[in-house]
């Protein structure tokens, strides 16, 4: 998905300072979404808790946008037309609906509910999202990944996999990254990561074992449910600090209660974030935008599109400054 803001946000992103917790403590802050059109008379909305001034990355996550459930009759659902990505991973996950994907690697695919979708941006790729005449309600996630500085010009990439499903303790987890309760995702990352949905059942209560040197982050789709002890309601995302080997959730309504996991350790390199792409210096963020609109070979083109590219955006007329993660403690 593109990040079609009209004066996105130019942020240099890094890693806080780490401090010392007490061993086992789970400490939850709640990071509330901002609502973000996008674009058109009857614009889409989606709702964005990452990054933001609170925290800009989880792990090597970097941009998280959660929307539906969309009437696309209504809406007219989702039509993003060809757009670039360099230095990240694309993580498309849906609930329900169907997205169709094509890009400049080749790739021909669609996106429904419980298979996710992965593109390696790298050096540069474009692409293309539009759900499917076949779709009536669309509802789903569209994540982002930066890539480490020695995998940031890494070659274009395209994978789909549809993980199994594992039943435990009243809920219904599908790990599509990284890997939680017993089920390893062969997907492949460039820095340790989780990713999973997981659903539960009304009163359900799950403990889950996960990597003490991960960070964490948890976006409640529907339902309120409580992480260790904080209470989450829909668009919240609870962020988990590094330091613990358990985090349960807890679902407090009698309905059932859906939720995406995310994690990894924590990204130990500042990143420059703009528009659609991520780099390591307002030069960087500016040549590929010049790439972009000269139409050079860096990010190719996607074929079978019936429209025109995306322009990039003007570039913000400021010097970048810092923008970091709040220190842990």
């Amino acid at each position: 998905m593109s990040n079609v803001e009209t004066k996105p946000l130019e942020l240099r992103c890094g890693a806080a300072v780490d401090g010392e917790r007490p061993a086992g403590a789970a400490r939850v802050d709640v990071l509330t979404a901002r609502d973000v059109p996008l674009g058109g008379p009857r614009a889409m909305t989606v709702r964005r808790t990452l990054p933001q001034r609170a925290r800009t990355l989880i792990g090597a996550w970097c941009f998280a946008d959660h929307y539906g459930p969309d009437d696309v009759s209504v809406t007219g659902g989702m039509d993003v037309a060809p757009h670039p990505h360099t230095g990240l991973q694309t993580v498309s996950w849906l609930f329900s609906g169907e997205i169709e994907h094509r890009d400049s690697l080749g790739s021909h695919a669609f996106v429904r509910p419980g298979e996710l979708n992965l593109m390696t941006g790298g050096y540069g790729i474009c692409h293309t999202e539009v759900s499917t005449p076949r779709t009536t309600v669309l509802h789903g996630v569209q994540l982002w990944v930066a890539l480490p500085e020695e995998h940031r010009d890494a070659e274009r990439d395209f994978q789909h996999y549809a993980p199994e499903t594992v039943r435990i303790d009243g809920a219904v987890i599908r790990v599509f990254l990284g890997s939680l309760a017993g089920h390893v995702s062969p997907v492949r990352t460039f820095t340790p990561l989780l990713g999973a949905e997981i659903v539960l059942q009304p009163r359900a209560a799950l403990t889950l074992t996960v990597d003490p040197g991960f960070e964490h982050g948890l976006l409640v789709d529907q339902g309120q449910v409580r992480l260790a002890d904080t209470l989450l309601g829909p668009a919240e995302l609870g962020y988990a600090h590094p330091g613990i080997d358990a985090l349960t959730l807890t679902n407090e309504s009698d309905d059932t209660a859906r939720t995406v996991l995310l994690g990894g350790t924590p990204f130990e390199e500042d990143i420059v974030m703009w528009w659609n792409f991520i780099g390591r210096s307002h030069e960087d963020i500016a040549k590929a935008r010049d790439d972009w609109q000269n139409s050079s070979d860096r990010f190719g083109a996607v074929e079978g599109y019936p429209g025109d590219r995306l322009p990039a955006p003007a570039l913000p007329n400021a010097v970048i400054t810092p923008r970091r993660n709040p220190p842990r403690h």
